[in-house]
């Protein structure tokens, strides 16, 4: 990775970013992931690296601060569409930047469209890919609370372990109940565990279990309803005592509450009696997309950005951050 690898502008930028809202509610971003767009106004650093076979590499910028990617500058180095995206620059001042875990995506391969028509790229996750970083700056540890957007896909997924973005283990291992807070994607069902109908489904990947519900809802949540849009807004909401999940079309509309309650009462049956042990969180503090907690890459989905906040947020800051992802106009 090269040494300067963002730089932040604090000329006045076009757009209000989520990152910029949330820091104004007081949950200031700690780590934030794009491909497609600049998370903050200021920001006029790169997105992502992007590595060709030959060895060469190139740092994709924002057109500019607040912006969306240059794609015209991606398309130039990457003419042969053989690049893979090597890393996904942390926009946050923490530098939790995303490295290669398993294999890495093809940078060219998921072009999209946003506000205006205009073209940029996501990234396209099939079985055997996913990013990382283990160690960090601000990312909430132990029980304390944190908060988790994503814009992924509800057309690309599977029900493998694991389309996960968020907070996991910094030794890349299974390290036991409530070692992991991360956002899943998918219809797995760990255990028997589903929503309603078929999925995909936003859940949380606690560690031991992606989980649509908990409590009594720990195995089945039918409030946890499918996902199937093309944009999906996904939220986590990690609180000292529970969790909270949400969802809805990143294209338009609010979110919707699947779940707010209390964290997993199961047993390793399934059955709710209180046998796994996921209260207090036992976070640690490393990134994650689209690979398990325990390095299990057998997932696919896709990723558009994401972010990762300080503390709770409230009902009222998640529709704001939902409406500036709404004014993207995110497209195939």
């Amino acid at each position: 990775m090269r040494a300067a690898i963002f730089t932040l502008s604090f000329a006045s930028a076009a757009a209000e970013g989520p990152c910029d809202i949330l820091g104004a509610a007081g949950n200031p971003c700690v780590a934030a992931h794009s491909t497609v767009r600049a998370l903050y106004a200021a920001y006029a650093g790169p997105l992502y690296n992007v590595t060709r076979p030959d060895g060469q590499s190139f740092s994709v910028p924002v057109l500019s601060a607040g912006g969306f990617a240059n794609k015209a500058a991606h398309d130039q180095f990457c003419s042969k569409l053989d690049c893979v995206i090597s890393n996904v620059f942390d926009q946050s001042p923490n530098g939790n930047h995303l490295g290669q875990r398993h294999k890495l995506v093809n940078a060219s391969q998921h072009p999209i469209t946003v506000h205006g028509g205009q073209q940029v790229y996501g990234m396209w996750f099939d079985p055997g890919f996913g990013y990382h970083v283990d160690k960090t700056q601000g990312v909430a540890q132990g029980n304390e609370p944190e908060s988790i957007f994503a814009v992924l896909s509800g057309t690309h997924f599977n029900g493998g372990c694991c389309f996960d973005y968020g907070n996991s283990e910094s030794n890349n291992k299974d390290d036991g109940d409530g070692t992991m807070e991360a956002i899943y994607f998918g219809n797995a069902h760990w255990r028997g565990n589903s929503g309603s109908g078929s999925g995909p489904w936003v859940g949380a990947d606690l560690e031991q279990g992606m989980y649509y519900g908990g409590g009594n809802a720990s195995v089945k949540n039918m409030n946890n309803t499918p996902l199937p849009f093309p944009f999906v807004t996904a939220y986590l909401r990690g609180g000292t005592d529970g969790f909270m999940l949400k969802g809805g079309d990143a294209t338009k509309g609010a979110l919707t509450t699947m779940y707010d309650g209390p964290r997993p009462f199961v047993d390793q049956n399934g059955n709710n009696t209180g046998g796994r042990h996921y209260q207090p969180a036992k976070k640690q503090g490393a990134i994650i997309l689209a690979t398990g907690g325990d390095n299990s890459n057998s997932a696919m989905g896709c990723f558009y950005e994401g972010v990762m906040v300080s503390g709770v947020t409230t009902d009222e800051t998640d529709e704001a951050v939902q409406a500036n992802i709404v004014a993207v106009a995110y497209g195939t």
